[in-house]
């Protein structure tokens, strides 16, 4: 007997994701709860979830499902995905957090971890889940262990602000501005409560209701048109800083007192000067599409660059092998190896916050430093057959160094390109960096001429 759902459709490279009731259900979520309580073979493990309306149910289904096979779950509540991962690193037990992060309100997910706030991906723990998810809702009865776990609440908030603001020296914070747009996710919940240990500063929160119908914007910030309001309002204000967070508060995306933002790399690049001030010839991770300033500016303060493929389970993996400190995506992804090697848009925060009170300079111009470069920014291109086409591109650049960590990267010299395959749909995604916008506007139109020519 095979059952509606298909697994396929919704577990993902690093997670679970769909639309809620037709894709991702009560009785799915019961049979991961099931695949995760046998693949992890824990006797505990920690669930929580965001504001979303249909977190509750599924929840409740996945906790049945680690029930029956014996293992006591501890229930933390509405949480922020780091604040999950936190709780797995602090109780040392596996992790489930339902989100489906930015996706649209229909959506729902979940993000598991191992003891420790180790990543589970499709290589390292998924595919294993699934399969065996995927055979309860095809009718196979699981037999249930001979003590049913029970559920307990807790409540980490207030340990996982003190963690977060660990990261730095509160007395050496200045007075200063801050406006958050949380986007009705759950940045709602965290952000006040790390900001009241932080008495210099002033906060006001924008969209700070917690709402997973998300009635002001997508708590997208990736997508510059869920920043603008977040920009008006710096510069209505009067505002040092502006932070945007995603729907589960473990991104954020800066915005300087000019009310314009800061991409990824930059952010990374301020990130590991603070780092490596405190932490001299630490080894730093960024991904291979951040800007090649990012390890300019690493090798500038002392420290070890080290590139890595795209992804938080890839990064956490690097992380571990090579001891490295800290790592940042351009995808606003910041890792810390003293938070479980795992993400943290509040503990980048505070880091940002610090960096500004030590150099006592407007955020637009600490930001000068670190931008050397224009960037294409990310290009999507739906094609037939990704690896046709990255073939083609591969041979048309021959004359040039190549590599493919992940997708093609090709070193033109003063311009570089990375062309990679998109793990869900049939994308190919352009990033690309040239010395000045003219030349790296003209390099994207003979890229994006060479990719649709195939």
């Amino acid at each position: 007997m095979s059952s509606k759902f298909s697994l396929d459709q919704i577990v993902k490279a690093y997670d679970v994701r769909g639309t809620v009731p037709d894709q991702f259900d009560a009785e799915v979520a019961y049979a991961l709860g099931v695949g995760f309580a046998q693949f992890t073979k824990t006797s505990v493990a920690i669930v929580a979830r965001d504001m979303r309306p249909t977190g509750p149910e599924l929840v409740a289904a996945f906790a049945q499902g680690l029930m029956e096979q014996g293992v006591d779950v501890i229930d933390i509540g509405l949480a922020s995905t780091d604040l999950l991962y936190f709780a797995a690193g602090k109780l040392d037990a596996p992790g489930a957090m339902f989100t489906a992060s930015h996706n649209p309100a229909q959506y729902n997910g979940i993000k598991l971890c191992l003891s420790g706030a180790r990543p589970v991906g499709v290589d390292t723990g998924l595919a294993e889940v699934k399969d065996i998810a995927q055979k309860i809702l095809d009718g196979l009865k699981p037999a249930k262990a001979a003590r049913a776990g029970r559920t307990t609440e807790r409540d980490l908030l207030s340990a996982f602000v003190d963690h977060v603001v660990s990261f730095i020296d509160p007395a050496t914070i200045r007075p200063m501005r801050v406006v958050a747009d949380t986007a009705n996710g759950m940045g709602g919940l965290v952000v006040p409560a790390v900001f009241e240990r932080l008495p210099r500063l002033e906060l006001e929160v924008m969209y700070g209701e917690l709402d997973g119908t998300f009635p002001n914007h997508p708590a997208d910030p990736l997508q510059a048109a869920n920043q603008r309001d977040l920009q008006a309002r710096v510069t209505s204000g009067g505002f040092d800083i502006g932070l945007a967070f995603d729907g589960d508060a473990d991104r954020v995306f800066v915005t300087d007192e000019l009310g314009r933002g800061l991409s990824g790399s930059t952010t990374t690049g301020v990130l590991a000067t603070s780092m490596l001030r405190k932490n001299p010839g630490a080894t730093i991770l960024h991904n291979l599409i951040c800007s090649r300033a990012v390890p300019e500016v690493i090798r500038e303060h002392g420290g070890v660059p080290v590139r890595t493929k795209v992804g938080h389970s890839f990064i956490k993996q690097i992380m571990a092998e090579t001891g490295a400190l800290f790592g940042g995506e351009h995808s606003a992804h910041y890792y810390f190896k003293d938070n479980y090697r795992a993400d943290s848009g509040l503990i980048a925060t505070m880091l940002m916050l610090e960096e500004m009170s030590r150099v006592g300079e407007p955020l637009s111009e600490i930001r000068r430093s670190y931008e050397r470069y224009s960037s294409s920014g990310e290009i999507n291109t739906q094609v037939d057959d990704p690896a046709v086409v990255i073939e083609s591109v591969s041979q048309k650049f021959g004359a040039y160094p190549q590599d493919r960590l992940d997708g093609l990267t090709v070193d033109c010299g003063p311009w570089w390109f990375n062309l990679r395959p998109s793990n869900t749909e049939p994308l190919l995604r352009l990033n690309l960096e040239a010395p000045d916008r003219d030349e790296c506007d003209n390099r994207v139109a003979e890229l994006l001429a060479a990719i649709t020519s195939v």
